[in-house]
């Protein structure tokens, strides 16, 4: 039998955040009033993606190196992530005189991988998932000495995570429901730590991405379960196993820990951006997701989602965007047939524009096996305002004569 892991307590989460006084910001915690109408609860969102880096991550990552001995500074330090803790690290590296080296995977962000070597770490790359880079950091510690810095399972980094939880407390008291992304645990475990203590009346519940779902299977064999593998867009979040601290710690102290889809992270990105504009990676728009669809209904009173991180590559922020448009019904991809004449082009453009759809982008197929001799294919990108001028547009094209194919994503 396995010895049982001592959980943090409420001390070490306010001397976290007295080492932390003038190093991190308290970020603001504000409404969300297109929330509030989908929850039926008065929502507010805590803006860590405003945080120093771009994420919460900083906070752990500086509690930790603050409370290395001044020999193994020396050593220097070293991490894996897929962005925001290498972020984090770098920084706090930075801020406390350590040479830093992050091990990130092979297609990790270029936005992420740019920040992180503008605070100054040395790159590397190892494989294609976090734990493939948290392994090859490990070996990198064993060979140099440097000391690894875990991005989620250590008392420091859980410590200096759970500092936000006093912060919504402190800006909130009458908070009911916290809903925070879930990866490796380090923040819901310190979230768990500090709220528990304060408030052991208000819900917690942690929002995994569907595609890289590690909790869910490990709060069920009531151990660690490592997957397989993990797809996701939301590549903040995207850790196949959880820690052993953390699992503690959610177990223990988490009321719940549910899963949402790509969509509905890219919904809740497109509400973020047109409502609040805020630009919120994938992993730090989990919770809003959560709330958006239902899969987390919040406890009587006001809920608090944490946006845990702002830093996406604006490539994938194009793809999220188009990608959610389509998902809420106001983005259609379609494959028009009709007669290979002229003006014939020019008839079909003006049936849209009487509905008052917007077309991006147009291309016509003439080549193709599909088609009988004298007929055309016109693919087109249209913008419309929802589902039911969707339905509309495509009903008036059928109506009108054209054989129309609604194409995926």
């Amino acid at each position: 039998m396995s010895t049982p892991l001592n959980l943090l307590s409420l001390s070490d989460i306010e001397a976290a955040r007295e080492l932390l006084t003038g190093v991190v910001e308290t970020t603001p915690l504000i409404h969300s009033r297109p929330l509030s109408d989908i929850t039926g609860m008065p929502s507010w969102l805590k803006c860590e993606n405003q945080q120093r880096a771009g994420s919460y991550k900083v906070r752990g990552a500086y509690t930790r190196i603050a409370r290395l001995s001044d020999a193994e500074r020396k050593r220097g330090v070293v991490a894996a992530s897929a962005g925001n803790h290498a972020q984090g690290v770098a920084l706090a590296a930075e801020m406390l005189g350590a040479s830093a080296t992050v091990f990130m995977p092979e297609g990790a962000p270029l936005p992420k991988v740019t920040a992180t070597r503008g605070y100054g770490a040395a790159i590397e790359y190892a494989g294609t998932s976090v734990d493939d880079a948290l392994d090859a950091a490990r070996h990198f510690a064993d060979e140099t000495g440097a000391v690894f810095i875990h991005p989620f399972d250590h008392p420091d980094i859980i410590a200096g995570q759970g500092t936000v939880g006093l912060e919504i407390l402190e800006q909130l008291p009458e908070t009911a429901t916290i809903v925070t992304a879930v990866g490796g645990g380090g923040l819901i475990s310190g979230l768990a730590v500090a709220v528990k203590a304060l408030r052991p009346d208000v819900r917690l519940v942690g929002v995994q991405a569907g595609g890289a779902a590690a909790f869910p299977p490990s709060l069920a064999a009531g151990s660690p379960q490592k997957l397989e593998r993990g797809l996701t867009i939301a590549d903040g979040i995207a850790v196949l196993r959880p820690g052993d601290l953390t699992f503690a710690h959610v177990s223990k102290l988490v009321d719940d820990v549910v899963t949402v889809t790509d969509d509905d992270l890219s919904a809740a990105l497109l509400l973020l951006l047109e409502r609040h504009k805020m630009v919120v990676e994938p992993a730090g728009a989990a919770g809003v997701a959560a709330l958006m669809t239902g899969a987390v209904v919040p406890a009587n009173g006001p809920v608090v989602a944490i946006l845990s991180g702002g830093n996406i590559d604006p490539m994938l922020l194009l793809r999220v965007i188009e990608h959610g448009l389509a998902s809420a019904g106001r983005f259609l991809r379609l494959a028009v047939r009709c007669d290979d004449r002229p003006g014939e082009l020019a008839r079909l453009l003006g049936r849209i524009a009487g509905q008052r759809a917007n077309v991006v982008d147009v291309a016509h197929v003439r080549e193709s096996p599909r088609l009988n001799f004298g007929e055309v294919e016109v693919a087109l990108s249209v913008e419309t305002r929802g589902p039911d001028h969707s339905s509309a547009l495509i009903a008036d094209l059928r109506d009108s004569g054209y054989r129309v194919a609604q194409l995926a994503d």
